[in-house]
């Protein structure tokens, strides 16, 4: 028996046979990238290069590593004098393990390499003037020893310079790395801006998409809220209703994206471009989940109210028979700082529909940690049925913390509805999902069209 393997149970011979499948499957996404490839580049005449050039060969010499990942001209300039070749290929010591296959149903523990060139290296980190210096010593500018080019290296690192400097020698803007990604899919940051514009003056296709997600440029620049971005793909041409393998078009994607508090604006801006540029807010994915559906389980209520604003419809139910409505309700306890109520006044303003009154304590117990989400909610019916069960749904502390609104809550165990609350039912009930047009027309004094509007008051009555 090799002393790099052991005896395995059968337990985890299955275990490792599920492994074997996945690798296989892996093996078979890059073949289909392979696969892919001509279709997805620009169809243009090839860089001229010397008859007598050598195929790259594989360099061990620290020296020469040492040289290329600290950035040192001086050293590179001695180790590749004009006249000399920098076609080489670099395998770096290390790296994660994984475990690999022997034959004869054996696995050992290997280090997994990824094969590089001089050129990755130099372009990944910057070091403009080196990568400079490895082109005119005739470097390959399309080599991919390890699934990408210098090129991808150079644009998920946002590094600006040594993009405009790839592309200047004839670097392929629309090569397919063994993932499935053109280099315009790899700028997901606000900082590659520059080598979005560089590869699009060089003949990026704006629309072209990755091989596995189908996702276009616009579609990474939406989910990861890059307004210039977006700004810049629609000047040249993008594709705004183009969806992907699972449905999903740029404005599905970007409210779908989960958003802290210091990105609702951002991501706000995002939408507001892209409905400006035509994007279909009625469009949903695989699972029938609208925009609304997604800016709703987001917690995003600018989002919600631009959505409303542009025709979204409030009661559209997905696969799973959900409204928006419930997707707000589901992640209330989770996004308090977000103002839910916001998001559940506005979707009850528009006609939603209510929760049946019998799983009200049921939302207590999850919602309770927002009393002005509960107000909200508790103020579209003229009768509840309050008992032991609604005291029951609020922990001890959230009603410490709340202790005057859920007081008031609780005591319409003992108390009807006031008049001035069964006024505002009615009226509502009137005008239906009219309330958010109408209200606001009304000669009436402000604070009545709030109170009208569900604002929150911090008590029921």
């Amino acid at each position: 028996m090799s002393r790099g393997s052991f005896v395995f149970t059968p337990t985890a011979l299955r275990s490792l046979k599920l492994d074997e499948d996945m690798l296989e499957r892996y093996k078979y996404k890059k073949q289909l990238a392979s696969h892919h490839l001509n279709s997805y580049m620009v169809k243009r005449e090839p860089p001229l290069r010397s008859s007598t050039a050598r195929p790259p060969t594989v360099c061990q010499d620290v020296v020469v590593h040492n040289a290329v990942y600290t950035g040192d001209l001086e050293a590179m300039q001695h180790l590749f004098p004009k006249g000399s070749i920098a076609n080489l290929i670099i395998e770096p010591r290390g790296g994660e393990m994984r475990w690999v296959a022997r034959g004869e149903g054996l696995w050992s523990l290997t280090y997994e390499q990824e094969l590089t060139t001089p050129i990755h290296i130099t372009s990944s980190r910057g070091f403009t003037d080196c990568l400079r210096l490895l082109l005119q010593r005739g470097a390959n500018v399309d080599l991919a020893p390890g699934g990408t080019t210098a090129l991808h290296e150079s644009c998920e690192n946002c590094q600006s310079e040594c993009t405009k400097l790839l592309l200047s020698h004839g670097a392929n803007p629309n090569a397919v790395s063994e993932d499935g990604l053109m280099p315009l899919h790899l700028c997901t940051s606000p900082e590659s801006l520059e080598c979005a514009k560089y590869l699009l003056q060089y003949g990026a296709e704006i629309n072209g998409c990755t091989v596995d997600e189908d996702d276009t440029p616009l579609h990474a620049a939406a989910r990861n809220g890059l307004i210039d971005h977006i700004e810049l793909y629609l000047r040249y041409g993008a594709a705004v209703d183009k969806r992907n393998d699972v449905g999903l078009t740029p404005l599905n994607a970007a409210c779908s994206q989960p958003q802290e508090l210091q990105d609702l604006e951002r991501y706000l801006k995002v939408c507001q471009m892209l409905l400006g540029a035509g994007a279909d807010i009625r469009t949903t994915d695989q699972d029938k989940h609208s925009p609304l559906h997604m800016a709703c389980k987001n917690v995003n209520p600018d989002i919600v109210d631009l959505l409303l604003a542009k025709g979204a419809s409030v009661n559209d139910m997905d696969y799973g028979g959900e409204a928006p409505m419930h997707n707000i309700l589901k992640v209330v306890c989770y996004k308090v700082s977000h103002h839910p109520e916001r998001v559940v006044r506005a979707l009850l303003n528009h006609g939603s529909i209510r929760v049946w009154p019998g799983a009200l304590p049921m939302v207590l117990r999850h919602c309770s940690i927002s009393p002005r989400t509960i107000e909200v909610l508790l103020n579209v019916y003229s009768h509840l049925k309050v008992n032991d069960t609604w005291v029951e749904s609020v922990s001890e502390e959230v009603f410490k913390e709340h202790k005057e609104f859920y007081e008031s809550v609780f005591a319409l165990e003992r108390t009807p509805r006031s008049l001035q609350h069964l006024a505002r039912c009615r009226l509502r009930t009137f005008l239906d999902a009219r309330v958010h047009k109408v209200v606001p027309k009304l000669d009436l004094p402000t604070f009545i069209k709030d109170y009208l509007l569900l604002e929150c008051r911090g008590y029921v009555h």
